[in-house]
């Protein structure tokens, strides 16, 4: 280092009025990326180029947008897996190194050797065990499929042997299906985002009634996108139902386990979310003949009953309903008869006495036992000789009639004496 470059280090941070020499700060950045030393990391290899027997590729991070450009030299290629390749999973050694006078930073690998399978397994299943346990996996959360979809979303690789699988399946099953597919990365780097855009875009359009994620099958690390956690959550978050038909029969991606359906092939889900036309209609007429041969026994029984309920004697000679009530009536007149004329003969016997007591104290009856009734000329009734002095006129009403009378003198009764 030059003398100038040591009076300013120890000069104290930098300023405007006394700043850095570039060499010096290359020289500390360097100083702080060698202490850093040789670190092991984890990623997917996004690009691997080899030329004058190097490698010059890059590595991304596994669920972070992170990426980091690396060298391999040739002595150390030699010593590493020869079948690393775009895609594959790695852990990697790597040092970084400041080129000061270029001023770049490169990253150097030591080592490279796959992911072992077994900490992949290990992983997915911590995974598998936490989404488990925030039933995300439920069966109660799954929706059910509808019977006949006219829209169904299609999450797949363009031109890849599943969409046509599942297109030609569909159609073939019921004519009149339609579809909206998206296309998307189902293997790599961009696997994961693209497929949950799609997931996304479809569950979002109101026509769509099922999702259906295919891919034709393939090696477990190409399927591990399909094991994502971002992926599976998006996955679950959908409202609209999803199939997932990965086609992975021996270790399922975790979007099987989340999904409302799994397919074993793209052709599997295309059977089981379209109805083929053909077995419906002959299920409507088998459903019809049973319907015919139910109602056909159904009736055939309810003649037998009628049939029976006729040869009963209350419905094969009604006649003698009518016969038993008409006597039942006869007697009943009869007896209201009785009743009633005796009625009407103790009524007449209690008027006849009753007109007799009615004769015996009226007037009348007195009139024609005899006696008479005397009124003065005013017509007021005489009760007692002193009301009818000598010389006044009188009417006298006896039983054949009333006459006019002129008071005499006062006759003194022995019965009666005067004064009494």
């Amino acid at each position: 280092m030059s003398e100038t470059a040591t009076v300013t280090m120890s000069a104290g941070p930098p300023t405007a009025d006394a700043p850095w020499p570039v060499a010096l700060l290359s020289s500390k950045i360097k100083g702080w990326i060698d202490r850093l030393g040789t670190a092991w990391v984890e990623g997917e290899i996004t690009q691997w180029g080899v030329s004058g027997g190097n490698v010059y590729g890059k590595l991304k991070d596994l669920t972070e947008d992170a990426t980091i450009s690396f060298t391999i030299w040739s002595s150390v290629k030699a010593r590493i897996p020869a079948d690393l390749k775009q895609g594959d999973r790695v852990v990697a050694a790597i040092k970084p190194n400041f080129w000061v006078k270029g001023g770049t930073l490169t990253m150097q690998v030591y080592d490279m050797k796959h992911v072992g399978l077994g900490d992949l397994l290990e992983r997915l299943e911590r995974l598998r065990q936490q989404l488990a346990a925030e039933g995300l996996f439920a069966a109660e959360r799954k929706k059910r499929l509808p019977f006949l979809p006219h829209t169904i979303g299609l999450v797949t690789g363009k031109d890849s042997d599943a969409e046509k699988d599942v297109l030609r399946n569909a159609q073939l099953r019921w004519p009149q299906v339609r579809f909206r597919v998206v296309h998307a990365a189902v293997q790599g780097e961009r696997t994961v985002t693209e497929v949950i855009s799609a997931i996304r875009t479809l569950d979002g359009d109101p026509e769509v009634e099922v999702i259906i994620v295919a891919r034709g099958g393939g090696d477990f690390q190409n399927l591990l996108g399909f094991s994502d956690e971002r992926l599976v959550r998006a996955a679950a978050a959908a409202t609209t139902p999803i199939v997932s038909a990965i086609g992975h029969e021996a270790d399922r991606p975790l979007l099987d386990e989340v999904a409302d359906l799994r397919a074993s092939t793209p052709t599997d889900a295309a059977k089981r979310v379209v109805p083929d036309v053909a077995e419906e209609l002959a299920r409507v007429q088998q459903a019809r003949a049973r319907i015919g041969t139910r109602l056909t026994h159904l009736i055939a029984h309810e003649i037998d009953r009628i049939g029976h309920l006729r040869t009963r004697p209350a419905l094969a000679s009604p006649a003698w309903i009518v016969d038993r009530r008409a006597e039942e009536l006869t007697r009943y007149v009869a007896r209201g008869t009785e009743l009633v004329g005796r009625c009407v003969e103790r009524e007449t016997t209690r008027v006849a006495e009753l007109r007799g007591q009615l004769r015996a104290l009226s007037p009348q009856g007195t009139l024609d036992r005899g006696y008479a009734i005397v009124q003065t000329a005013a017509g007021h009734v005489v009760t007692a000789p002193g009301e009818a002095p000598a010389g006044s006129e009188l009417r006298v009403t006896v039983s054949g009639g009333a006459f006019a009378a002129v008071a005499g003198a006062p006759v003194t009764s022995p019965a009666h004496p005067e004064g009494k």
